[in-house]
């Protein structure tokens, strides 16, 4: 009668230990879901944020992240900011934070394009 009342009770210690393991796998799922639909996007558009800004050189033409289009008259390393000649008319030059630039606009072309 004894071994009985052993075995009785050391049958639920054992489906406890399976409901944690069934408890964290739907947040293992939910993490998994979230790393590859949010996370490593991001991480993604990063890095190539980051790689747009090393390729940056002069007479690039670039957008800000304000919406301010110019093209690049200078490149500050020391300082980390880029010099933006933003009306040729005028010559009137703003100076940003190389983070601020959103895009390049256009590349210029080491060829003259050709009217047709």
């Amino acid at each position: 009668m004894y071994q009985l009342l052993l075995q009785e009770t050391a049958a639920p210690a054992q489906a406890a230990g399976g409901g944690i393991l069934g408890m964290l796998l739907p947040f293992a799922l939910m993490f998994a879901i979230f790393y590859f639909l949010l996370i490593r996007p991001q991480q993604k558009k990063q890095k190539d944020h980051q790689k747009m800004l090393d390729s940056l050189k002069e007479n690039d033409i670039v957008a800000t992240s304000s919406g301010i289009i110019g093209k690049i008259v200078t490149i500050k390393k020391d300082k980390d900011s880029v010099v933006l000649r933003v009306d040729e008319a005028t010559n009137t030059k703003i100076e940003f934070q190389r983070h601020a630039i959103a895009g390049v606009v256009n590349k210029p072309s080491d060829k003259p394009s050709e009217a047709k």
